[in-house]
């Protein structure tokens, strides 16, 4: 099941770039595996999948000692992070999509581990949703790039839910404005029901999840 659901992610994603006239290697795959257990991201590994994403540190902190072992693989967070768990957070992931606050950020660099972060912008006016405003970029960026062991690469959002493509679409394009605007090369955006869209605009990684291994356990 996961290997079929694997190839027509696949093909959708080769026809997302080919119609953008860009190139598989220039869109990374993120495979969420929130709410799964570690043998799904071992069998997801065994299958070829390298990058995953967690919403949670404490679900992943479980997860982790299964999966530690795997070489060559990469987890990020994806889900709001708070200040007080930074330190763990540093511990556990390669990359971090959600920092949305210059406290967040010195909070990791005093970690001590170099990692790569990306933030979170804020495009939609949802109450439930995190991230920094358009804005508040430029002191945020600042502030990143002045941490000696944080390497900031790109942004990230998560649009108001619709199962429409185009009604994310905006949201993906004002996305990729502002990367521009701040010579930020990454663009975490789009997921298993729009990600043909945020490609379109310019996505660098998509978070994939329901596409690849079907509806989230309870």
């Amino acid at each position: 099941m996961l290997r079929e659901n694997i190839a027509r992610v696949e093909d959708r994603i080769e026809n997302a770039v080919r119609r953008a006239g860009r190139g598989r290697s220039d869109v990374t795959l993120v495979a969420v595996t929130k709410k799964f257990p570690a043998r799904v991201i071992r069998e997801a590994f065994d299958l070829g999948l390298r990058v995953f994403g967690e919403n949670y540190v404490q679900e992943f902190e479980s997860k982790h000692g299964e999966v530690k072992d795997l070489a060559g693989a990469e987890f990020h967070l994806i889900g709001h992070l708070q200040s007080n768990k930074s330190r763990v957070a540093g511990d556990l992931f390669s990359a971090i999509e959600t920092v949305d606050s210059p406290k967040l950020a010195k909070r990791l660099d005093g970690g001590g581990k170099a990692i790569e972060v990306m933030i979170e912008v804020k495009l939609s006016e949802e109450e439930t949703k995190a991230g920094a405003a358009p804005e508040e970029l430029p002191a945020l960026i600042d502030c990143i790039r002045g941490c000696a062991n944080l390497r900031l690469t790109g942004l990230m959002t998560m649009p108001p839910w619709n199962d429409d493509p185009e009604v994310t679409r905006p949201y993906f394009r004002r996305l990729a404005e502002l990367a521009r605007a701040h010579s930020l090369p990454k663009l975490s955006m789009g997921m298993s029901h729009d990600f043909e869209a945020a490609i379109d605009e310019g996505a660098t990684h998509i978070r994939v999840g329901t596409a690849l291994f079907g509806r989230r356990p309870k």
